[in-house]
């Protein structure tokens, strides 16, 4: 039986969950395999808020994570960094991997904001203290709190940990306009954030990257930020 809290389901709801999840399984295998560099999935639902026991917040399954855990076990990948730009934090992924040294997370997200997680000293517990990094940002903030935070603060503790695979939770409910949040990134923004992902995986992971449609409920805005990123990743050479 699903476990959902404040999230509705359906009978058709656990099927269509996992065959989201199984999607981010096939982009891993092929970005692993080498029959692609990078791939973003188009997933319905959104992951990132599910916990190994229950879902929540739209979430059923955290499909980022359930990637993240399979490429380690299935592929023999040791290090995977799982970037977070969705308006809300990513608590699910989080708590999956707070004590686990070999993922590293980060998050920027509106603070105070749902689902109330996320504070800068949540850095990871046990042999995983130092692997989570947690960039809350007041409302109304942009370009230079979220893309600067992903330049000065991601880049150097990527450098440090270096992965060997980059997953990218790309909610696009941090886009100016959203009806839910109220952070500001345009268009260009997320183009730039893409960017500064690409390096990372070029640096550390041989350029594999795999990106995961989390939030976004203005149809339009979310169509438009999708599409940067999409462009961004399919003309990096």
């Amino acid at each position: 039986m699903l476990s959902c809290g404040d999230t509705h389901v359906c009978p058709e709801s656990n099927d269509v969950a996992l065959l989201a999840a199984g999607g981010v399984l096939e982009a891993l295998d092929a970005v692993i395999d080498g029959s692609v560099t990078r791939a973003f999935c188009a997933n319905r639902p959104p992951g990132h808020h599910a916990t190994p026991t229950h879902g929540m917040g739209f979430c059923i399954y955290n499909q980022i994570a359930i990637g993240a855990r399979y490429a380690q076990s299935e592929h023999e990948i040791k290090r995977v960094l799982i970037a977070d730009w969705d308006v809300h934090h990513g608590n699910g992924t989080q708590d999956t991997f707070y004590d686990d040294p070999s993922v590293f997370f980060f998050s920027t997200h509106q603070s105070p904001f749902y689902p109330g997680t996320g504070h800068v000293h949540e850095t990871g517990g046990g042999e995983g203290k130092g692997t989570t990094l947690n960039c809350p940002v007041a409302a109304g903030s942009g370009h230079a709190e979220v893309v600067g935070a992903f330049r000065n603060l991601l880049v150097p503790a990527a450098d440090d940990f270096k992965p060997d695979l980059v997953m990218v939770s790309a909610g696009f409910d941090s886009r100016r306009g959203d009806p839910l949040g109220q952070l500001r990134l345009s268009d260009g923004d997320f183009t730039e954030l893409t960017d500064i992902m690409l390096g990372i995986a070029d640096t550390h992971a041989s350029g594999r990257i795999v990106s995961v449609l989390e939030g976004g409920y203005s149809l339009r805005g979310l169509a438009s930020a999708a599409t940067a990123h999409v462009k961004a990743l399919l003309d990096h050479s």
